[in-house]
């Protein structure tokens, strides 16, 4: 072989390896995962030490948060898709702490007869729907306050019976603490004059002494076991709806308080085939048969996060609109009534001791005094027992609370789950219920966060309207949407903004052990967002409830877009 063709052939060689290398290069970029910035934003979130900062730009790869970063960003990562944000204000999706996922579900696609303002007009809305419905076999819906009636007392199943008695009827009061039943219903069901309220419920009587329809707390189960179990159809149905209609409201993902078996397997089924549309985290109920097979199993959980189960549910007391909260004292406006304990104290002892066992953390309903300290003092008495003061136990809605108790939610290490909108709405009513020395230690967030606890906060939906902008709003001002009262009702337990964005972001995300994964737009973390139409640290907070959300993003895909 002559010099000149060894030249050529190492020349050929050499071109065949950088013709190799460079395809092998195109491929490696073909398969690396594209980069989307959006730029031009108006950006806050919080930091992994939970302060507060601001950006102009996000970038984001394969779902996750890539950086953060100002309008140079762009010019780092040239082969990226970029997105104008048109100077539009960008948050960390909304963390809902504590809502009712399927409930809310069912009742988008039941009837809602939230702020009807008489007994009469709830009935004639209900046999409208029912006349609409033929081929339901139940008519069933929720959302009705007596105390925004004239005279503010409980219905009576004869004014459902006026409008609508060949089916049986069964509505949920607002908090879900009530149920108001027509005849058929209870017939259905087998309730009479002779029919003994069970523990933890009370079945309200009228003046002749028969039912009355209504029946408080644990009485409810009367009817509701009778009511056929949603199929899993349904489920998935109810779940869909409430899915999008939450992503509409800047929410990506919900703390659900209390799943139920049925829900429990469609979830996970949904979430491992890639199928489920938010992200949830699941409170396990305390109630259902299969409660000590689920701990058992561990914690339930998938790759992307979109459905977790570590904690349980369990219930102390009712709710303050049906006096079935329990009281230390009694109800200033009941005084041979202190409310209802749901759960004994044998009962709360054995649960929580499962629980903790197995590693989950113990999410308690305790709205009265009564109820939040029987709540503190199990798990004081757990925690010296057996232990478990690492799981990020929960008090939900911590709503009144004696003032000598709050310090203990820090000693205890309890997380304070409120709901801002509880305040608004309650504040007609509440002092009515306890009077105004025991509004002292009532809906307190602000003491909660000047001791150094985290105070979480979601709706409590579907008995509060979903949208935390409400709830944002409310926790800052005191005020309803209307901005009264003017100065704020009990202002000096108003949280500021930056605090109450934590509670719907970061430290809710931490309330569900998911602090590395969500609930800040930091490295790594999941990319979820929204986009909002104005800059809510920059305006009147009077003005905040009527924020509208243009965009929600869920891992670095757009789920949601606001119809021009």
């Amino acid at each position: 072989m002559t010099n000149a063709t060894q030249k050529v052939l190492q020349l050929s060689l050499k071109l065949f390896s950088i013709a190799g290398l460079c395809l092998l290069l195109s491929s490696c970029q073909q398969s690396q995962p594209e980069t989307l910035i959006i730029n031009n934003v108006r950006g806050y979130s919080f930091d992994n030490d939970r302060q507060l900062f601001e950006f102009s730009a996000l970038a984001v790869r394969d779902g996750r948060v890539l950086t953060t970063g100002d309008a140079s960003l762009a010019s780092q990562y040239p082969n990226a898709t970029l997105r104008d944000g048109e100077g539009k204000t960008l948050l960390p999706g909304l963390i809902d702490a504590h809502g009712h996922v399927s409930s809310l579900g069912y009742a988008l696609l039941s009837i809602d007869v939230r702020g009807l303002q008489s007994a009469q007009e709830v009935a004639a809305n209900v046999a409208t729907y029912a006349a609409n419905n033929p081929n339901l076999s139940w008519i069933q819906g929720r959302g009705w306050n007596q105390v925004l009636w004239p005279g503010k007392q409980f219905p009576h199943s004869a004014d459902l019976d006026a409008e609508i008695s060949d089916r049986p009827v069964w509505l949920e009061r607002i908090d879900g603490h009530a149920g108001w039943a027509n005849k058929k219903a209870m017939e259905l069901a087998g309730i009479t004059r002779d029919t003994l309220s069970p523990p933890g419920g009370e079945i309200i009587l009228d003046q002749q002494g028969e039912p009355s329809g209504i029946l408080i707390d644990n009485a409810m189960r009367l009817v509701m076991d009778i009511i056929p179990e949603p199929n899993t159809a349904e489920i998935k149905l109810a779940l869909d709806a409430v899915s999008q209609h939450l992503l509409s409201l800047g929410i990506t993902s919900a703390h659900d308080a209390g799943v139920l078996s049925n829900e429990h397997k469609v979830y996970r089924q949904l979430a491992d085939s890639g199928d489920m549309q938010m992200r949830i985290y699941g409170m396990y109920s305390s109630t259902e048969k299969d409660l000590e097979q689920v701990l058992a199993a561990g914690h339930s959980t998938d790759p992307r996060d979109m459905y977790s189960v570590r904690s349980i549910k369990i219930y102390t007391d009712g709710a303050l609109g049906s006096r079935g909260a329990a009281m230390l004292e009694p109800y200033s406006d009941r005084p041979d009534h202190s409310g209802l304990l749901l759960t004994s104290r044998d009962e709360l002892r054995r649960l929580f001791k499962l629980a903790i066992n197995a590693e989950f953390q113990i999410a308690i309903h305790a709205i009265g005094d009564k109820g939040n300290r029987i709540g503190l003092d199990e798990l004081e008495q757990a925690y010296t027992s057996y232990g478990g003061r690492h799981l990020r136990h929960r008090m939900e809605h911590s709503q009144v609370v004696a003032l000598s108790d709050i310090p203990r939610f820090k000693q205890l290490d309890v997380i304070p789950s409120m709901q801002p909108t509880h305040a608004t709405s309650d504040m007609n009513m509440a002092e009515d219920r306890i009077g105004a020395e025991r509004l002292k230690g009532a809906y307190a967030w602000q003491s909660f966060v000047k001791q150094g606890s985290r105070v979480v906060s979601g709706s409590d939906f579907p008995i509060e309207l979903a949208n935390a902008f409400h709830g944002i709003h409310a926790a800052v001002t005191r005020q309803d949407k209307n901005n009264q009262p003017e100065a704020g009702w009990i202002p000096e337990e108003a949280m500021s903004l930056e605090d109450t964005m934590r509670s719907f972001s970061i430290d809710a995300a931490w309330a569900a052990y998911q602090e590395d994964s969500l609930g800040s737009l930091t490295p790594g973390k999941w990319a979820d967002f929204i986009i909002i139409d104005r800059d809510i640290y920059k305006m009147p907070a009077q003005d905040i409830w009527k924020t509208q959300v243009l965009e929600t993003w869920l891992a670095g895909e757009l789920a949601y877009s606001r119809q021009p």
